[in-house]
């Protein structure tokens, strides 16, 4: 069923778009399936990285408490459980860097200011990692706030290729509600 549900994502994210298009103008409807494949790829990505790289040191240290009196046993349930968290978790965190450049686009964010709360953000990260990761460990914590700095560093880049444009200089770009107005008019 995990499976099926990851692989479906370009299916859901599509569908889930498909459902807030009507609702957008047409220079905003450009951008739904780029964002459907590139959210997918963000949550796939996010997920095979949790599987692969975060899950085996999460087991060995969840293993390690065994001895020669207790040995343990995980049941199917936990640990499928544990890997559910793990693909889930990471899958969410690797969307972070599409989910900045739709609050760009909003005008919500834009570099200048990622780049003025970096630090906060770096704190973040980390605070984020000892509450979504499922054991206490470091390397686990770390293996997950990495990779958050990384996509908080990709967020300012894309955010400068792809975010919204403002005023430069004395020439003025055209704002998307001073777009939106002239298509209404056409």
């Amino acid at each position: 069923m995990v499976s099926g549900i990851l692989l479906a994502t370009p299916v859901l994210f599509s569908q889930l778009w498909s459902f807030i298009a009507p609702g957008l103008y047409k220079h905003e409807k450009r951008v739904v399936l780029p964002f459907s494949l590139l959210s997918s790829l963000c949550f796939l990505g996010g997920a095979a990285f949790g599987f692969w790289v975060v899950f085996p040191p999460a087991f060995r240290f969840l293993s390690g408490y065994g001895n020669e009196y207790l040995a343990p046993l995980p049941a199917v349930k936990e640990y499928f459980s544990l890997s559910l968290r793990l693909l889930i978790a990471f899958g969410a965190i690797f969307e972070l860097p599409v989910f900045m450049v739709l609050l760009a686009k909003l005008g919500i964010v834009d570099a200048p200011f990622l780049v003025k709360n970096r630090k906060y953000a770096f704190l973040l990260s980390f605070v984020i990692a000892a509450i979504l990761t499922p054991t206490p460990d470091v390397v686990n914590q770390l293996l997950m706030a990495g990779p958050l700095v990384v996509l908080y560093e990709i967020s300012i880049v894309a955010i400068r290729l792809f975010g919204k444009k403002v005023a430069v200089g004395t020439d003025v770009i055209e704002s998307d509600h001073e777009a939106d107005e002239t298509e209404m008019k056409s």
